[in-house]
């Protein structure tokens, strides 16, 4: 009886429902088994997904289904990282609650990732914006501030005028908002800070243990992030004043080269270096316009170098030469103490400024064999050399000056070695309402007073009316803000800045081990057993700004004493972006591809199967129809085969043994193809995941399934291949297209989902020929094929060739010169 035509939307509805009805895929925590924890970035809740969400989650569904067959206790969690500012904007456009709007979108795209078949225990499921989830973050920052991890401070911040909050240096992208593209703006705001800088050196050195399981590219991108820098710092005394500013640098070396100081448009001593000064307008002009750019245009080495002159001078602590202090808009408060000793000779950036403004150079390290003349400069001179022009410490090697003079200089109390690190504390503080709110209360008596344990969560008003502007309503909520002081009682306010969003995203792994746990935050047990996160999938944006932040929020914890875990994540997978017309897919441009037309058009194993052969998972992939249709028709061509081995086929198992069954050659033949076929999943299955060229093994195992089917249905040997080879097809890819493998897995009359078959073992025996096919050549073209015996010597190989009808008819008449046997290969025979 045939099969029908193979219709995907039936198939896979009926086995999404079948793995729902049975619990398939719900884990729990089993000492006795070894786990693996595979998560990939959660995502907002949009409404809709997009071909970036298939693609992530097919990688960590493939990844899960096999480490689930390959014997693992797998937890594969899915939730919604569901604050934050587009759901707040798009509620203020729908005149509606942003919870409404979120809950609304978390609906629709459950529904979306459940017809795409992914094997989420949905037990597990969890919304940031939920009291039950935010009510331990809050716990987390009251914890945290008991600690002094966590702070409040006034400070030059990036502002949104349009988005109407504050936003991180990270979330600045070329001086617009990363949200909403409107030029950032700095504003000196109260705020609180968490003190990740403490953590700095920890973050960094713990990197290393990282290496071989994260790409090395995001490595390098949080080693350049936390920038950890070894120098000195050095005491420069404001002339005729008692003042001192202290300077940090990376090349004491060059202290006798400093002509003058440049400091950041915000450093405290500005005011006070101008005062009665006739430059002091001027000063006070350029300040205001140099502090509302943006700090990562002011510290690129493209930024037009300008600055403007205090009036003041200060004194160099080695030469005592006189030195004009500048304030520059390429330096900044951000990094070191927001003062730098110009050496125009020997730093780029000095050297045009100094250029620009006409100061004053000094050459001060020379090369070996050659002279440096300030004549002969076109720019700085930054190699390594000897000093020159340096007093007492001319002619030493420049590298090993720099200990040196910081030595000398720590005698007077001038100097000492420091480290410096270019990570600031981070900035946790939002000025807007959909956000996990900050649990302190502002006192007239008491001042800052910490929200009781006993009273969290501190819950958004569900009755919040949003400002058509952007403004957070919490300021204008009576109902919220006016609160009494759990000190002395009197009437007091609450805090109404919210979270940064991704303090959420910054421990969410960890609560997914006991997602539903209302006692506390987490399972002490559960985190042992599934921690660290075995595998971490997600794009390569987020390499400094959550992996950074969730890498620290892990130490904290651990500190805390909630965890005993070091890093978060073992081993990490950067997907590449999906393309259309060599583009990242847009609205703006015209070119996104709707991921749920393709599922109702193709099916949803064949929108997998697609987009997990069309790349590798770490590259680009360039989005094609036809690439799709192909995949479609490669699933039909499994389905036909099928129908046309009905009732000859049976559940023998994968890579099954023939345990006494006679096997004909196409037979041993075909086995082979299926344990090679195994042999190369299992390789590339376990080696960055490269699922395309698991595909491709299998498209050729289906392919040497037809190509012998005809002659293996004759015998019971035969078939017996042909059953062993099709159920080694169906479970290599069922974690690929589960849907049709499991409907076929149930055809062939196996009992049991699929999903809990082991993954085939091949049988390294299987893969050694008994014969060899040689391909034998005259003069360089071929004339015959033999097979023989994959025992055969040189000369019973050069024999045989020699005798084959067709190699007899094209030397007849010709002297053979030459008889070349390459084993296993050829035989190539010269005649003339």
């Amino acid at each position: 009886m045939g099969f029908g035509k193979y219709n995907p939307e039936i198939i896979e509805k009926k086995w999404q429902k079948a793995w729902t009805d049975t619990g398939a895929f719900h884990v729990e925590t089993d000492t006795s088994c070894p786990k693996y924890y595979v998560l990939e970035m959660f995502p907002y809740p949009s409404g809709k997904i997009h071909m970036g969400h298939v693609r992530n989650y097919s990688i960590s569904d493939v990844v899960a289904r096999y480490k689930r067959m390959k014997g693992f206790n797998v937890l594969h969690p899915m939730g919604w990282d569901a604050f934050g500012l587009p759901a707040e904007n798009a509620a203020i456009k729908n005149k509606t609650h942003p919870a409404e709007w979120t809950y609304a979108n978390i609906d629709d795209m459950r529904t979306q990732l459940s017809r795409l078949g992914y094997s989420y225990d949905w037990r597990r499921e969890m919304a940031t914006c939920h009291p039950g989830y935010y009510k331990w973050e809050q716990q987390f920052f009251l914890d945290f501030l008991k600690k002094d991890l966590i702070y409040r401070k006034k400070s030059p911040v990036n502002w949104c005028e349009t988005c109407n909050t504050v936003l991180a240096n990270e979330q600045v992208e070329d001086g617009l908002c990363w949200r909403c593209d409107t030029q950032v703006e700095q504003k000196e705001l109260s705020q609180w800070f968490m003190r990740i800088t403490d953590y700095a050196e920890e973050l960094l050195e713990s990197l290393n243990k990282l290496e071989g399981g994260w790409p090395e590219r995001v490595l390098t991108m949080q080693r350049n992030w936390i920038g950890k820098s070894i120098g000195a710092e050095l005491d420069f005394e404001v002339a005729e004043t008692s003042d001192t500013i202290s300077v940090f640098t990376t090349r004491p070396d060059t202290l006798y080269g400093a002509t003058f100081m440049s400091l950041a448009a915000e450093h405290p001593m500005v005011e006070k270096l101008i005062a009665g000064k006739p430059e002091a307008d001027k000063v006070r002009e350029f300040v205001a316009k140099v502090s509302n750019m943006d700090r990562i245009v002011r510290s690129g080495d493209d930024l037009e170098k300008e600055g403007v002159f205090t009036g003041s001078y200060c004194i160099n602590p080695l030469n005592g030469a006189k030195m004009p202090i500048y304030v520059a808009n390429f330096v900044l408060m951000g990094y070191g103490t927001g003062a730098v000793m110009a050496v125009p000779a020997h730093d780029q950036r000095d050297f045009d400024f100094a250029k620009k403004y006409n100061l004053p150079m000094q050459i001060v390290i020379q090369p070996e064999g050659e002279t440096l003349s300030l004549e002969g400069m076109t720019g700085a001179f930054t190699s390594p050399g000897r000093l020159i022009n340096s007093g007492e410490f001319d002619n030493m090697p420049n590298v090993d000056a720099k200990g040196a003079i910081v030595e000398y200089l720590g005698k007077s109390g001038k100097g000492k070695k420091s480290i410096n690190y270019r990570l600031r504390d981070w900035n946790i503080s939002r000025q807007r309402f959909w956000g996990s709110p900050i649990p302190v209360i502002y006192c007239d008596e008491c001042g800052i007073v910490p929200v009781p344990e006993k009273d969290l969560p501190i819950v958004l008003p569900e009755d919040a009316i949003m400002n058509e502007d952007g403004r957070s309503p919490l300021p204008q909520m009576d109902s919220f803000i006016n609160t009494t002081c759990p000190k002395c009682g009197k009437p007091a306010k609450r805090e109404t800045d919210t979270m940064d969003t991704f303090v959420e995203s910054s421990w969410y792994f960890l609560r997914y081990t006991d997602a539903r746990k209302e006692d506390g935050a987490f399972n002490r047990d559960a985190l042992d057993y599934w921690l660290p996160v075995d595998q971490y999938i997600g794009g390569i944006e987020h390499a400094i700004l959550h992996l950074l932040y969730a890498r620290f929020f892990t130490k904290a914890l651990r500190d805390e004493g909630y965890t005993g875990l070091d890093e978060p994540f073992a081993n990490l997978l950067t997907q590449g972006m999906v393309l259309k017309d060599g583009a990242k897919m847009s609205k703006s441009k015209g070119n996104v591809v709707d991921p749920n037309a393709m599922i109702a058009k193709y099916g949803a194993d064949a929108t997998r199967l697609f987009i997990l052969f069309a790349s590798p998972p770490e590259k680009d992939l360039e989005w094609s129809d036809q690439g799709l249709e192909g995949a479609s028709r490669f699933l039909n061509r499994i389905w036909r085969l099928a129908e046309e081995l009905e009732g000859s086929i049976s559940p023998v198992g994968p890579c099954a043994s023939p345990n006494g069954i006679t096997l004909p050659s196409e037979a041993k033949n075909l086995r082979r193809k299926e344990h090679e076929t195994v042999s190369r999943a299992n390789r590339d299955m376990e080696n960055k995941f490269q699922f395309n060229t698991v595909i491709a093994a299998t498209m050729e195992l289906v392919n040497e399934m037809y190509s012998l089917k005809d002659t293996l249905l004759k015998s019971d040997g035969g078939k017996f291949a042909l059953s062993s080879a099709f159920s080694t097809v169906l479970t290599v890819l069922a974690p690929i297209t589960p849907h049709l493998c499991e409907e076929l897995w149930g055809i062939m009359g196996y009992e049991g989902s699929i999903v809990a078959a082991a993954w085939p073992e091949y049988d390294e025996s299987a893969l050694v020929t008994d014969e060899l096919l040689i391909i034998v050549q005259v003069n360089g073209k071929m004339r015959a094929k033999l097979s023989v015996p994959s025992s055969a010597s040189k000369d019973e190989i050069e024999k045989e060739a020699l005798a084959h009808e067709n190699v007899v008819k094209n030397i007849e008449g010709k002297t053979v010169r030459k008889v070349i046997v390459v084993p296993g290969k050829l035989v190539n025979i010269v005649a003339n």
